[in-house]
Formats: C-alpha cells, structure tokens, sequence
C-alpha cells in the first residue's frame, strides 16, 4: 500500500459459509443460537459436512466494514492474514475486487486460511462456528505503521482482542493512529468474545475513540443494565455506537444521546454483517464530515442492505442506495 487510506480496518481474514439450518442444530453442537463459537479445524470440518447445501463467501467482520466503505466510495485498506491456499486465494480476489486494498502477504507454513460456518435459523438469526487458521497470527510485522499513522480512522475488530499472538499488533496499530490526531475504533464483535476476553477489552477501552458494539454486548461488557453501560462506557469512550436491531441504534457523543431509526427492510432474510455494515457507514460517514446523527442514519441504510440477502457484503452499490436517500454528500 503506497498511499494513506481514510479507514484501515484491522481483523480475520474469514471465508464465510452460509446455509439455512434447523433452529436446533447449534445447540446439538454445544452452541449457544445467535452467538459465535470458537471451533478447531477437524470440528470445522465435521460441521461443513453436516449443515449441507451452503453459499461461500469472503467475509471476516473488519473485511465486510471496509468493503461496506469501498462501496460507499470511501477509501479503505484491509490488514489480516490468509495462507497461500485455494480459500486464501479466493479471499484475496474477493476483497481486492471488492475495491479494498489488500497487501499484507499470505502465510506460506502453519494453519490454512480461516473459515466460518454461519448456520441461519428460520428467524434469520446467525449462529457462527469459527475457525481462525491462519487469521489468528496477524504479527507486528504485517502492520504497516506508515499507513496506519496516516489513516483518518483505524478500526479494529474485538476478535482480535485477548489473544496471545495478536496482542502486540491491536496495540501497535492503535497507538500508530494517534501520532497524528487519528481516530482509533473497536468493535465488540460478539457477546460470546465480550465474556470471553473482557478483562482484555476492558483494558483497551482507555484508548478507543469509537466504540461499536450492539446491546448485547455492551451490557455484558460493564456487567449493567444499557443505560448505565452507555454511562459508563461514554465515560471512557469518545463516541458509542450501540446497535439495536429493529429498534434502531443509539449513537453516544459528548454524553448527549442521539436515537436512529432502523432502516425499513422488506423481509429480513440474514443478520450476518449487519453490524459490520453499520460500521461502514457510520465511519465512512465520519471521515466525510457528516454529523453524528447523519452517520448513524448511513449506517442504518448499510445495515438495512445487507440483512435483505444471504452474506455479510453488499449485493449493490451503497453509494447509489445512499444518494438515492438523500444521504450522501
């Protein structure tokens, strides 16, 4: 990458799989509905074979944020590790056509590129059984911190977070983005990971400027009721962005409270991504000099596209969609 980017985003390099499920099968699997769960690769594979006829995907949640950007016509760059394998490589293609640069170089030894398995219930609710590979061995080294020094915004995801190998490169990147007044953004990602790695997250949060995360994990983060969560949250965070499915989302600034409306959808077909999408939107939003209560309203319209079809990326032109709402300037 040899120009600054306006958002870096930062996590697992993820293929996703995508199959309508019985509402039972998590649970057969030890798993709880509407959660993600860590699995190993002969478990991947046992579960691949189970779950049937399936849709793959690149996904990754910073992935489908910065493609979510790139489709708005923002400037994005994706920073996570694939191997040099069949879906390495569809991952690669994938993002890069997608408009996202992506230059960090493939792992040629150790575990094979990450995949998920995203069984979705009749209540379009998502269970995910996640594979890392190799997305969970993005070192210090495959950080480029010019970049991330002149980014406007560097974004990273929570999975990231409370692991061993991944530790130092989450603290690099944040640390690069602040040299120049840039903004450093987390998501929470799942509530799964919240209670999982929360001493990890809690230990972050000091340094987070943009804090996503849904109601769910916000609550499981302080431990408290949503309000004193966004209190206390708000406290050590410039901006919280928590996301409230078809109650919309509330977007926390200067300890003022802005409520956005959800986005009308249709039929809701597939949660996956929805978060990420907002995401984009309300970022993309952020570096182009929108209000908070407009970048929420982008991110809402992000999300609303999304969970209208089976995959965690826009299936059309979010700048399109965006100017055909009067929001994009």
């Amino acid at each position: 990458m040899d120009r600054p980017f306006d958002i870096i985003t930062i996590g697992h390099a993820i293929v996703d799989v995508l199959a309508p499920t019985s509402d039972d099968l998590p649970s057969k699997h030890g798993m709880e509905k509407g959660t993600m769960t860590l699995i190993d690769e002969d478990q991947a594979q046992a579960l691949y074979r189970e779950i049937g006829p399936a849709i793959e995907t690149s996904g990754g949640s910073a992935a489908n944020t910065a493609v979510g950007i790139a489709s708005l016509g923002g400037s994005s760059a994706f920073m996570g590790k694939v191997r040099d394998d069949q879906l390495g490589e569809v991952f690669t293609h994938d993002i890069r056509a997608s408009g996202v640069a992506f230059d960090v170089p493939p792992a040629t030894t150790g575990p094979g590129t990450g995949l998920c398995l995203v069984m979705i219930s009749n209540d379009a609710q998502r269970t995910m059984a996640t594979y890392l590979g190799a997305g969970a061995y993005l070192g210090t080294d495959d950080i480029d911190a010019n970049q991330c020094i002149e980014a406007k915004i560097v974004y990273v995801e929570g999975y990231m977070c409370g692991m061993r190998e991944t530790e130092w490169t989450v603290s690099k990147a944040g640390a690069a983005c602040h040299l120049k007044g840039g903004k450093f953004a987390l998501s929470l990602s799942d509530p799964y990971w919240v209670d999982l790695k929360a001493a990890a997250l809690g230990a972050l949060l000091d340094d987070v400027d943009i804090l996503f995360g849904n109601e769910e994990e916000v609550t499981a983060m302080t431990g408290t009721g949503l309000d004193l969560a966004i209190a206390e949250l708000a406290h050590r965070c410039e901006t919280v962005v928590v996301t409230r499915g078809a109650k919309g989302s509330l977007v926390v600034v200067n300890n003022s409270v802005i409520e956005i409306e959800a986005h009308p959808v249709e039929i809701v077909v597939d949660t996956t991504g929805a978060g990420d999408l907002f995401a984009a939107g309300f970022l993309y939003g952020m570096t182009h000099g929108y209000e908070p209560a407009d970048c929420g309203e982008l991110g809402s319209l992000a999300a609303a596209e999304v969970i209208g079809h089976l995959g965690a990326r826009p299936q059309v032109s979010l700048s399109k969609l965006a100017a055909e709402a009067g929001l994009l300037r």
